[in-house]
């Protein structure tokens, strides 16, 4: 999913939940509002915080697409259904629809 594509069902009434597989200090730099964080590396421990999630249409995202790719294949594993990567991540978020993100 773009992020402009994103922008576009963030503004919708049922929009997708959003999983940021970035470390905290990157996450204090620029995260996407409403984005819950847990990093790639502590997913396998933390996955149960996403009980309700398996259902649900979720956009996973870090700084480029890469991390959040691994995410996606691993959650598809743990039973997750409807994942979609944020394509070239929060950094292309800053670019394409919130210029005022601080980049990194």
């Amino acid at each position: 999913m773009t992020p402009t594509e994103l922008a576009e069902r963030l503004a919708l009434p049922n929009p997708p939940l959003l999983l940021d597989v970035r470390q905290p200090e990157e996450f204090a730099i620029v995260a996407l509002p409403g984005a819950k964080l847990i990093p790639l590396n502590e997913l396998p421990e933390r996955v149960g915080e996403l009980a309700g999630w398996r259902e649900q249409e979720v956009v996973v995202c870090c700084h480029h697409g890469v991390r959040s790719a691994h995410a996606i294949g691993w959650l598809r594993h743990q039973g997750f259904v409807n994942l979609h990567n944020l394509t070239g991540g929060v950094d292309r978020w800053s670019v394409e629809v919130d210029p005022n993100a601080p980049r990194y």
